[in-house]
């Protein structure tokens, strides 16, 4: 795996000691295709339909790329994801504005209000090789061959802004309880390799890391309130 750089959505900066941890963009299996989200409306911005919205993409320059995308509404609406031609877009200081065609008004750009601009998931962006999507990695099951291949858990997230390194947030069940969160990092040291189609990532974790990186239970954290 090669040093991660930013990809179609969760979001990234470069880092010499991480695998190539994509964020793309995130995905949505809640449908057929599944989709992959360029970016989350917000509200209306001027008179012509025009919508803010934030970006969910670590491309967003190919939105010049992006001629037809498809609005998914929000899930309490039950509504089907309907295809739209986009006409313009541009940057807003941290966001981006969008005009779809046909949308031509302040009334019925609020009609799309917190629905989500996708593609399906065969569009997103080509990656270079040996890089990989942190979306594909959610649902992979991690081993360690520093314990003979042992199971250590299945990736829930990846924390990809409280540190330097992207961070594997793991559902261990029967640590701590019926189940509880780990974190590892995602870095080239430890990673041995990656196999998406199997859905596992095998790493050669260091001694005590788990228990080192595990949060603190809802007992740990009244005790270290009361020595406070």
């Amino acid at each position: 795996m090669l040093p991660h750089q930013p990809s179609e959505s969760t979001r990234d900066a470069g880092c010499s000691d991480c695998p190539s941890a994509q964020p793309g963009e995130k995905a949505r299996d809640d449908a057929a295709p599944a989709w992959v989200l360029l970016a989350r409306l917000i509200r209306p911005h001027g008179r012509r339909g025009e919508l803010v919205a934030e970006v969910l993409t670590d491309f967003p320059e190919r939105f010049h790329e992006r001629k037809r995308v498809y609005l998914i509404p929000p899930e309490r609406t039950a509504t089907r994801p309907r295809e739209v031609q986009l006409e313009n877009f541009w940057f807003l200081r941290s966001r981006v504005v969008l005009k779809f065609h046909g949308i031509e008004s302040i009334n019925e750009a609020d009609s799309l209000r917190g629905c989500e601009v996708a593609i399906p998931r065969t569009e997103r962006a080509p990656l270079d090789p040996g890089s990989v999507y942190v979306g594909d990695l959610i649902g992979c099951t991690v081993f360690d061959w520093n314990q003979a291949g042992a199971e250590v858990g299945q990736v829930v997230d990846v924390d990809r802004g409280s540190s330097n390194t992207d961070l594997f947030v793991l559902c261990r069940p029967g640590l701590r309880g019926a189940a509880a969160e780990a974190f590892i990092p995602f870095v080239r040291e430890y990673l041995v390799r990656i196999d998406l189609p199997a859905r596992r990532i095998e790493m050669r974790l260091p001694e005590g890391l788990l228990e080192i990186n595990a949060p603190l239970t809802e007992e740990e954290k009244r005790e270290t309130g009361s020595r406070g």
